[in-house]
């Protein structure tokens, strides 16, 4: 294999594990594991998928179709959207929509546990925003870092070990990492910093809530 062939497939990878873990998951994967790890693992299996495709709805689908609407209005490729200065109408545009998303879960009365998982997301892209305005942050690790420090908190909460999932965590976001770096969108700095600022968010929010 030449070593152009190698380069183009490491970026594919690159490519592919970059959409497969969009910060857009993380409350699909918080929620998860709270539905895996506490009581609320005794709700009817239908009823937790209502509440799965719901927040599905306005945290991936919602935001993912309004900002690709918004960059091919714009004329942007992928990698001109991630530029820095033009990373604020999308972080408005996914904050708003989990701000509906919080507001139509306390609408519907849904358990107190499951709305404090889009709270949490919603410290992440706040935070991340905000250093957005003066550097660029890896928002992607920033919602793995979230991941973990759900995963923690609920360890704490629930009483039980963590380690082997943790584990798996970590490992997705070397992976993550590695692959923004291998893409150019991040320096390791950022990508760091977007994990530990994830980890932060998701305990400082569920300790407050």
């Amino acid at each position: 294999m030449s070593k152009v062939i190698r380069e183009r497939t490491i970026i594919y990878a690159a490519r592919f594990v970059s959409i497969l873990f969009t910060p857009f998951y993380l409350p699909l994967l918080g929620l998860i594991l709270l539905f895996t790890f506490s009581y609320l693992a005794l709700l009817p299996v239908a009823y937790r998928l209502q509440i799965l495709v719901l927040v599905y709805l306005f945290t991936v689908l919602l935001p993912t179709y309004l900002i690709h609407f918004y960059r091919r209005h714009q004329g942007w490729s992928l990698i001109e959207l991630g530029q820095r200065e033009r990373r604020m109408v999308p972080y408005a545009i996914s904050i708003v929509c989990y701000l509906s998303c919080v507001w139509v879960l306390q609408w519907l009365n849904v358990f107190h546990f499951v709305s404090s998982i889009l709270i949490a997301s919603l410290l992440v892209q706040i935070v991340c925003a905000t250093i957005n305005a003066w550097w660029k942050i890896s928002t992607h690790t920033a919602a793995i870092g979230g991941v973990a420090g759900a995963l923690f908190s609920f360890a704490e909460i629930f009483g039980f070990n963590p380690v082997w999932w943790f584990c798996v965590v970590l490992f997705v976001a070397g992976l993550l990492g590695s692959a923004r770096m291998i893409l150019r969108q991040h320096s390791l700095a950022q990508v760091v910093a977007g994990f530990f600022v994830g980890f932060a968010c998701a305990i400082t929010a569920f300790l407050l809530i």
